[in-house]
């Protein structure tokens, strides 16, 4: 033993053979689903906003690192990769290729790259950069395409432009159609089925925990239980609450993001209860028809102190009111 030497290292101790890249392209394998819906649903324009975003993301990052910061490359990480796909997935079909060149460029360069890049954003990037577009360009962020409007339809002009579920109670689609995403919405938001497929890849891989999503999902779902009792709403009132939108996208894939969400698990079902509470304020008594995305990103600003009453105690670390006992004594 007297010639043995100990090593103290900084935490973590515990290693994993996970890496960043493995994980977010663990992401990009689970989001594969929904980007084959929307092109089924959307047309071909729906893939090309796609790649138009990624390649927009990737080419910000690489070029503001390179030549702003002046530091090594992160694009390798696939981390914009992630923030061009989610972001194009909460757009319409119809937008203009140069607003989702804009909206790239403030999801990269503002959202992520000034707070310091991967890890170090306090919000979501793909949600701040949709949010900054609703502002900026309500107009045709609002506008969704019918679905059906022929795979080929590459400039947009010539789709047919209607409400979301959430906007307008006249003509509702079946609640087998709103599962399939056979509604007007954002291209990526209205397949559940190709959603929850991705959602089961992530937690099979267990690249993120079931506490956020199914708190988010079920606290939407009780809070609009409520209401449809208390208003006398019909049953089908809380299915297609819970169909609209894009609450599965958020809840899976936005929420859970690592840099923005909390660590522990129960820190994690409050940030869940809370995007669900706000998302349903926002929807039955706000003037907005959809709130997903402003309660991921108030939550995003309240996880340092979500993160501060849920973090347990290192273990042998004396409480309180034994250190005042012992000081008096």
């Amino acid at each position: 033993m007297e010639n043995e030497k100990l090593f103290v290292s900084a935490s973590p101790h515990f290693r994993s053979a996970k890496t960043t890249r493995g994980i977010m392209l663990d992401v990009i394998i689970a989001l594969v689903p929904a980007l084959i819906a929307s092109g089924v649903i959307f047309g071909l324009r729906a893939l090309v906003i796609t790649a138009l975003s990624v390649c927009c993301c990737v080419f910000f990052e690489w070029s503001f690192r390179k030549f702003i910061l002046k530091k090594s490359n992160t694009v390798g990480d696939l981390s914009a990769v992630i923030t061009g796909i989610l972001l194009a997935f909460n757009l319409p079909s119809g937008i203009p290729y140069w607003m989702v060149i804009i909206g790239d460029l403030f999801a990269i360069v503002v959202v992520k790259q000034l707070f310091g890049g991967i890890g170090q954003n306090f919000v979501n990037p793909a949600i701040g950069g949709r949010i900054f577009m609703l502002l900026s360009f309500s107009g045709a962020m609002t506008s969704w395409t019918e679905p059906h409007t022929g795979f080929m339809n590459l400039a947009g002009a010539d789709a047919l432009t209607g409400a979301t579920p959430l906007v307008s109670e006249d003509i509702l689609p079946s609640v087998g159609d709103m599962f399939m995403g056979i509604r007007g919405g954002c291209l990526g938001e209205t397949c559940i089925f190709a959603l929850i497929i991705g959602g089961i890849y992530l937690l099979v891989r267990r690249v993120i925990s079931p506490a956020i999503p199914l708190s988010f999902i079920c606290t939407v779902a009780a809070v609009m239980g409520i209401y449809t009792a208390v208003k006398g709403e019909g049953a089908e009132f809380v299915i297609y609450q819970l169909l609209s939108g894009g609450l599965f996208l958020g809840a899976i894939f936005m929420a859970t993001d690592y840099s923005t969400s909390p660590i522990s698990t129960k820190g994690k079902i409050i940030f869940g209860i809370g995007c669900g509470l706000i998302t349903c304020v926002i929807r039955l008594f706000g003037s907005l028809p959809e709130g997903v995305s402003y309660s991921i990103i108030l939550m995003n600003i309240l996880t340092p102190l979500i993160e501060r009453i849920t973090t347990p105690k290192p273990f042998g670390t004396p409480k309180k009111e034994k250190k005042a006992k012992e000081a008096q004594a």
